[in-house]
């Protein structure tokens, strides 16, 4: 069955993550999405990869699509893309701020082509202000939107470590350039109207961390402040990162949150499990599965300011490792979850695949690569009941679908020869 985007048309421009990850999206969701590559391809096509232009990486992230590889320097290379242009719905493009002026493609050229051009962006940091003209990458804007220090992490130098386990604000990005498609589409679908869609790397880290970024007086006066005039003298001074990030755990209360032992994670007797106990009636049934009498955090009037000094809360915590220690991970899965008590293994990415609950739900998808055989692939981000999302193909190869996407423009097969001759095309 079709899509909900059957029918809609991406011509994208992209690289990396935010916004293919994007494209791969709006292919789940039905979309035909036409990847447009440098002759070099993609330079994720070439990371981490056992076999030519077929990173690992390059694939998950766009599978799906069509390739078209040109070069967009060459005025015969652009004018190619002009003409495509008005067959598209939506233009998408990540490209540094500026680029994609001096090559053609910027949205005030594009749309007078398609007045009813949907155009997204995803920049580093936003098209204006002083870091406007900069570009940026995922471990940069998690540094600058604060994710990095928020996320507590020293390497073995002291040094600030950045998320390691996913790109973070690159995927929230894409997330929130296919919100944003989305929506425009549906106005436009009312209005007849296109639109330009604007989102960043920096935006959508900001987006994720709205507690933290917050701003309210009384919080500010009490927490806030006095952290943030403590961190900016020790940078003064010149401070060690691990010193400035001891203090930030201090003014953020992190020690006191690592402290609540119900919601913590946990060695057992053969590997490792995490509490999510976080409801007065989640952490008294975890009590009662743990023996535990009494935990003066659970009182009325009791101070959370205190956790930190208090001996009881060392003695509860140091009291359930021990515990926890005892029995196995299906002892104790199957006595919280009996309990109803949030609760589960820590598991490796790796294992996910096979795992019954994804199984179960549909989460990866098979599919059978040319040239690399069988595959599993991480599905689609949602699902939907009356019009199905699924992934539509493998990731393709560079430019396998330039000839094919020439042709539905009206360019004659001559043509395509003299610009593949002219190393405009591959």
């Amino acid at each position: 069955m079709p899509g909900p985007l059957d029918g809609v048309r991406v011509l994208e421009f992209s690289q990396i993550v935010a916004l293919p990850f994007n494209g791969a999206i709006m292919s789940d969701l039905g979309a035909v999405v036409i990847k447009v590559e440098p002759l070099t391809g993609d330079p994720h096509r070439n990371r981490g990869t056992v076999m030519p232009n077929e990173g690992k990486r390059f694939q998950s992230l766009n599978r799906g699509k069509q390739s078209v590889a040109v070069n967009l320097r060459d005025p015969r290379g652009l004018a190619f893309i002009h003409k495509v242009v008005p067959t598209v719905d939506i233009v998408t493009i990540n490209f540094r701020p500026g680029v994609s002026k001096r090559l053609g493609i910027d949205y005030e050229t594009l749309k007078k082509l398609n007045p009813g051009l949907i155009y997204c962006e995803i920049t580093g940091f936003g098209n204006r202000g002083p870091m406007g003209d900069r570009g940026g990458t995922d471990i940069v804007a998690n540094g600058y939107s604060g994710l990095m220090m928020a996320d507590q992490k020293v390497d073995a130098h002291g040094q600030p470590a950045n998320i390691s386990a996913i790109s973070l604000a690159d995927y929230c990005a894409g997330f929130s350039a296919t919100v944003g498609i989305t929506s425009a589409l549906y106005h436009r679908a009312i209005t007849g109207q296109g639109q330009k869609i604007e989102t960043s790397l920096l935006q959508a880290a900001i987006a994720v961390q709205d507690t933290v970024v917050m701003r309210e007086p009384v919080h500010d006066a009490t927490l806030r402040d006095p952290m943030v005039a403590e961190i900016e003298e020790l940078r003064k001074r010149g401070a060690d990162y691990s010193e400035v990030q001891d203090a930030y755990r201090r003014g953020r209360g992190a020690s006191r949150v690592a402290s609540r032992a119900y919601y913590s994670t946990y060695q057992v007797k053969d590997g490792s499990m995490v509490l999510g106990a976080l409801t007065p009636a989640n952490r008294a049934a975890a009590r009662t599965v743990l023996g535990i009498a009494y935990d003066p955090s659970d009182e009325p009037d009791f101070d959370e300011s205190q956790l930190e000094s208090m001996e009881q809360a060392t003695a509860l915590h140091a009291e359930m490792r021990a515990t926890l220690k005892t029995r196995t991970l299906e002892d104790w899965l199957e006595a919280f979850t009996a309990a109803g008590v949030p609760v589960a293994p820590v598991n490796m990415p790796e294992e996910m695949s096979d795992d019954p609950q994804v199984e179960a739900m549909g989460f990866m998808r098979d599919l059978e690569h040319p040239l690399f055989g069988p595959q599993r692939l991480a599905g689609p981000v949602v699902s939907m009941s009356e019009t199905p999302t699924d992934i539509r193909g493998v990731s393709p190869g560079l430019g396998a679908d330039t000839e094919s996407v020439m042709r539905e423009v009206g360019m004659s097969q001559e043509e395509i020869e003299e610009l593949r001759e002219d190393g405009v095309i591959l």
